[in-house]
């Protein structure tokens, strides 16, 4: 997709572009730019930030893999085989 640059005119992202990018109206993006590249990033709502800060807790992270253990351990006793994460 190619945009024209304009004097005084804000730069228009296409609709087509943002539909694929899953911007909503109304929604907050980041803007960077660095190297002659502008890169347009969705801002987290509040609670996917807190989520991610809490994820990122090592206390939090302890607590996860403890309750994943043993939901393994007790989907193993009962046969129960869980299938492969997608690593990527």
């Amino acid at each position: 997709m190619i945009v024209t640059v304009k004097n005084k005119t804000p730069l228009v992202v296409p609709t087509a572009a943002r539909r694929k990018a899953g911007f909503k109206s109304g929604q907050e993006l980041e803007v960077k730019a660095s190297g002659g590249v502008i890169t347009i990033i969705p801002k987290p709502s509040p609670d996917e930030a807190q989520d991610e800060r809490e994820v990122r807790d090592p206390r939090i992270q302890a607590a996860i893999r403890v309750r994943f253990r043993a939901r393994a351990a007790k989907n193993s006793s009962m046969g129960r085989v869980l299938p492969a994460r997608n690593s990527s």
